[in-house]
């Protein structure tokens, strides 16, 4: 093999043609010595930076110790995340495995077997996963259309549409309500209060539990640990992974305490789920979202917003913390590229949204910067006049 791009792969992503060696912070490092501003954080998994001391010295800690134990033995990383995890929801058992697709695979198992329905709910637009389970109740064609048929029983409603939600849940109760509190693959778009506390009534009112998927907005990325803290709402599911143990795979199910005896041995597994190092690596995660960095994502989150809407091009901008979208006048992805070719990572979240997810340890100054480079790289895309 002469160059890593002949590499031997599915080709199911289309990969710019960059190669990162290292990383520290908010910047990583390609092999032929240019520095790149990460503004994707590994789209939204690296949340303390690049080789954050604390997470790497636990993790290599943790791998002079112990790699690997069955899930038929009990580890303490496991066992302290798990305790962690459960205090911050209110009180929770937690089922830990790989990813978020595959934390929405075991909410999904729950949800039925703990109602004894087939049905589930979710939205158009929303982004949940590419396992057949989560990418049923994925609310984008796009996704889904070469796949099917999926898994049969899942209606749609219209995110921030009480009527619509009420609408999908009419007739047979489903067994749950799915949800992200912020849609991040789907252009950035938060639900509102007044549509979460609606769901919450309709899952009251119809024994289903309510989901929350915070595997994008959870772990601080909104300015609090989950993002259901800021809007009033708390879930009987809650799904995480991504930032937990800043770019170690690791995702999880919590399950509110009050609903929590549906599963027994034998209902769900994962092989390398609770896996120590990553365990230990979200265990120092954990330790470092401290409430003065999450007010720092909060304050720094309203720069970015406040920046991108000056700048030629953006139509609107929203979000919730570092979680942000700039939707433009124009398709995103030649300003993705424009951006890369200038030394900034960002990603794109539907046809015409840019998408912000930076480390949560940001300084002001590369927010300043990042702004600069976009807004170089939308005066190079400007739309021609009609």
């Amino acid at each position: 093999m002469s160059s890593v791009f002949e590499a031997p792969l599915l080709p199911t992503y289309a990969r710019a043609p960059v190669t990162f060696e290292s990383g520290e912070g908010s910047w990583l490092v390609a092999d032929d010595g240019r520095r790149y501003l990460d503004f994707a954080g590994g789209i939204a998994v690296v949340g303390l930076g690049h080789c954050h001391p604390a997470a790497t010295a636990a993790a290599h800690a943790q791998l002079d110790r112990l790699w690997h134990a069955s899930n038929l033995y009990w580890t303490r990383p496991m066992a302290e995340l798990a305790e962690r995890l459960s205090t911050r929801f209110g009180g929770a058992k937690v089922f830990f495995c790989n990813s978020g697709a595959e934390a929405i695979e075991a909410a999904l198992k729950y949800a039925r077997k703990a109602t004894g329905r087939p049905g589930i709910v979710a939205l158009e637009g929303s982004f949940h996963g590419r396992t057949f389970g989560a990418l049923s109740v994925t609310g984008q064609p796009a996704k889904r259309t070469a796949f099917e048929p999926l898994l049969p029983g899942v209606s749609f409603a219209q995110l921030n549409d009480v009527d619509s939600l009420r609408a999908a849940c009419a007739g047979e109760p489903p067994a749950c309500i799915l949800m992200e509190p912020v849609q991040g693959e789907g252009g950035v778009h938060a639900a509102t209060p007044e549509f979460l506390a609606a769901a919450a009534t309709l899952a009251e009112d119809t024994g289903a539990l309510l989901a929350f998927d915070e595997i994008q907005t959870g772990v601080g990325r909104t300015g609090s640990f989950f993002a259901f803290e800021q809007l009033g709402v708390r879930p009987a599911l809650a799904t995480l992974a991504k930032g937990l143990a800043n770019g170690l795979p690791i995702g999880c199910l919590l399950v509110a305490d009050a609903v929590a005896d549906a599963f027994e041995p034998g209902d769900h597994a994962s092989t390398f789920g609770g896996n120590p190092v990553a365990c230990a690596a979200a265990c120092a995660v954990m330790d470092a979202l401290t409430d003065e960095l999450l007010t720092s994502v909060r304050v720094l989150g309203a720069q970015l917003v406040e920046g991108l809407a000056g700048l030629p091009g953006v139509v609107e901008t929203r979000g919730l913390g570092l979680l942000v979208g700039a939707e433009l006048d124009r398709p995103a992805a030649d300003v993705v590229s424009a951006c890369l070719e200038r030394g900034l990572l960002v990603t794109s979240a539907g046809g015409n949204v840019v998408r912000l997810t930076p480390p949560l340890m940001v300084a002001a100054g590369e927010v300043e910067q990042a702004l600069a480079i976009l807004g170089e790289a939308l005066a190079c895309n400007e739309t021609p006049p009609a």
